[in-house]
């Protein structure tokens, strides 16, 4: 097993200190902060279809740079984080980037923000996610412990009530997250989206010309929620 510390694509912890700093300084309520965004990749980095920068910047970038050479660095920075996921995926050196929230008994890791992100990259993906989820137990089941960790925190909805999850549980699911991801990717590159799911994944994007430009988003039929 390769050391994160080694694969030379990982930000280094001064390069995650930059990017969490520009992140806090530049988003407003709801948005996505370092945790989110590397949920919001790592979905991206193990789903169904390649999703260009184009798609998922406007998840993390809500503002016009101050200055060129910031923007560059940004973007650079995003740019080296989204690919050393699949990098450290291939080498089993994947650690999901958490959060921290304070507790009375001390600062406690926290999955929120990183279920987050991961909830709005499989939304970028919604049709097809959905499609496979319904059909095929199997997904569902490889996503479990994300899945428990998203109810946990209340990103995601579920059919039936659930207990919340004991410290050593949610640890235990934590520390699952790696595997999961790679069981995800495999599972995509074995089973690939179809030319059927796509094509409507693609009706399903397209405007409707007489949509209303303020009306409500599509209402969605899984359970990830915001």
């Amino acid at each position: 097993m390769t050391a994160k510390t080694e694969w030379p694509s990982s930000l280094d912890d001064n390069e995650l200190d930059e990017l969490d700093r520009y992140l806090r300084a530049h988003t407003g309520e709801g948005d996505l902060l370092l945790d989110g965004v590397h949920g919001l990749l790592s979905a991206l980095a193990v789903g169904p279809l390649l999703v260009l920068p184009d798609e998922w910047l406007h998840e993390v970038l809500h503002e016009p740079f101050a200055d060129e050479e910031e923007g560059n660095r940004v973007l650079a920075l995003l740019a080296k984080l989204n690919d050393s996921i699949s990098a450290e995926l291939d080498v089993e050196a994947y650690e999901p980037i958490l959060g921290e929230v304070e507790l009375e008994t001390g600062p406690m890791l926290s999955a929120a923000g990183w279920c987050e992100g991961f909830s709005r990259g499989i939304d970028l993906r919604a049709a097809l996610w959905e499609n496979r989820l319904s059909e095929d137990p199997q997904l569902m089941e490889l996503l479990g412990p994300v899945m428990a960790l998203a109810v946990d925190e209340g990103i995601l909805s579920a059919d039936t009530e659930f207990e919340k999850l004991s410290e050593e549980e949610y640890d235990e699911c934590l520390a699952q997250v790696p595997a999961v991801l790679g069981a995800v990717n495999q599972y995509w590159q074995a089973k690939p989206a179809t030319e059927a799911e796509v094509e409507t994944m693609v009706l399903q994007q397209r405007p409707d010309k007489d949509d209303d430009d303020n009306a409500p988003p599509r209402q969605r039929s899984g359970h990830w929620v915001h």
